[in-house]
């Protein structure tokens, strides 16, 4: 063996509990550390011929890199919608490393076990009952590729073809909707082959990003024939508005199409008694897609999916090969997944959800929204900012209170922010105007938190000398 490799195992209690330090010293310093800053390209060094090990190599991680680090899990970053990690979910995540299982077996191992136990938990939360099938993928754009590759499929069946077995033909006939996809859709539909063009965006309600049902409707008329996806969302990025998924389920009786549900953050929606309504209809989704780095707040990388129809995932899915189970025999993971090899991702969540049940988690989704209707009701009362759209639930999209503001003027005004070192906030586009969007989704962030980011963003703007629109 390598003597530093003997060394290092001879002393990984030691390298063990300098990691533990160097963790430490990052979350006592959560609520003060820059949410988001800018780093500067590091020269690409040649590689040692001899390493200098483990201890070592921590300690040049610490004094060289560490202090570069983003504080993106903390309080008061509100770009895009990143959770944090909790407490449990990390000491599940640092188990998952130390086991090192490739959860992709049945029942050598307690790992899969474990993360069919978790799927269970998470389809009492979100109403979805034992007909859907679930495993945990990397993120929320692979859970949407999975859903859209089972949909893809059953669009081939209705045209007579098995994608799986003999290719794309015929996809020119299959017809895909929504009223406002996330980015990740279109990356799906570019990745399975159907095409980011493929997909026809029908209008949404007056000033709302939810799908007019009517519009729907007449396009499935109109449609009849074809296979149709109705990508539906269950939380838009911009301003967490949610398709009508009771009413569309409800036409599921009338045409025959396939639902696909993105509710990557919304279907979080479903614990809180102010808004779970907005999940009703859910179980009647042929796919659907959750993320658990974002509001379920555990490490990077975790998301769900889901589907009615488990047969058709392994037809998609399905590992064959001479050392492998039989699917018939073992409902082994690499058979319904896109990996063979399979990070036990599911366990940081199965850590969280058994420390902080339902109530916790609970108060986490209800706590975040009700920082984000404070920010609301300070952008209300502002000459600085205007809102844009109301506050749903975790995100307030909003802009400079000036006429034809640019989108140069909100990255400056954002850079600014971000170099401050108080808030960190992402620009976005909503209806056409340059915006700026805050999204509430870590377990940390408190009113307080908000007070800090409102100060630093009116500090600021006023410092820019925006020319602000007289209300």
């Amino acid at each position: 063996m390598n003597s530093l490799l003997q060394r290092d195992h001879q002393k990984i209690k030691s390298v063990l509990s300098k990691t533990q330090q160097l963790a430490g010293e990052y979350f006592d310093q959560q609520h003060t550390l820059a949410p988001g800053r800018f780093v500067e390209n590091i020269p690409m060094t040649t590689l040692p011929e001899k390493g200098i090990g483990a201890e070592a190599t921590l300690d040049l991680f610490q004094k060289k890199y560490a202090p570069l680090i983003t504080n993106s899990a903390g309080p008061r970053y509100f770009g895009f919608v990143t959770g944090g990690s909790t407490p449990a979910s990390v000491a599940g995540d640092w188990l998952v490393s130390t086991y090192d299982q490739n959860n992709c077996g049945s029942n050598d191992s307690i790992a899969p076990q474990l993360e069919r136990q978790t799927l269970h938990f998470l389809r009492e939360i979100f109403g979805l009952d034992e007909n859907h099938f679930g495993s945990f993928v990397t993120g929320a754009t692979q859970s949407n590729l999975v859903g859209l590759s089972l949909a893809r499929q059953w669009a081939g069946e209705q045209l007579g073809v098995n994608i799986s077995d003999d290719g794309t033909q015929g996809l020119a006939q299959v017809k895909i909707v929504s009223a406002t996809p996330h980015s990740s859709i279109f990356k799906a539909l570019s990745i399975l082959g159907v095409g980011r063009k493929s997909l026809t965006k029908l209008p949404s309600l007056p000033d709302r990003e939810s799908i007019d049902l009517q519009a729907l409707e007449n396009f499935l008329i109109a449609n009849a024939n074809y296979p149709v996806i109705v990508v539906a969302n269950a939380g838009t990025v911009n301003t967490v508005d949610f398709d009508d998924l009771a009413a569309i389920a409800t036409l599921k009786s009338k045409y025959n199409f396939w639902l696909h549900v993105d509710a990557a953050f919304g279907g979080f929606a479903a614990l809180s008694e102010n808004f779970k309504h907005l999940m009703n209809g859910i179980n009647d989704a042929d796919s659907v897609c959750v993320d658990a780095h974002k509001w379920l707040n555990v490490p990077y990388d975790a998301a769900m999916q889901f589907t009615r129809h488990k047969e058709l995932q392994l037809k998609v899915f399905q590992n064959s090969a001479a050392y492998l189970t039989d699917p018939a025999q073992s409902p082994d993971y690499f058979h319904y997944t896109p990996e063979n090899s399979r990070r036990w991702r599911s366990l940081p969540a199965w850590f969280s959800l058994m420390a902080y049940g339902k109530e916790g988690h609970r108060e986490i989704v209800e706590r975040n929204c009700a920082c984000a209707a404070l920010l609301g009701e300070r952008i209300k009362a502002s000459y600085s900012y205007k809102l844009l759209a109301p506050v749903r639930m975790n995100i307030v999209c909003f802009t400079i209170n000036q006429n034809n503001i640019s989108g140069d003027a909100i990255r400056a005004l954002l850079n600014a922010v971000r170099d401050d070192g108080r808030a960190f906030f992402t620009p976005t586009v909503y209806q056409g105007i340059p915006a700026i969007r805050a999204a509430f989704s870590n377990w940390m962030t408190q009113k307080e938190d908000v007070e800090i980011a409102w100060t630093a963003l009116t500090e600021i703007a006023d410092k820019m000398n925006f020319h602000f629109v007289t209300n």
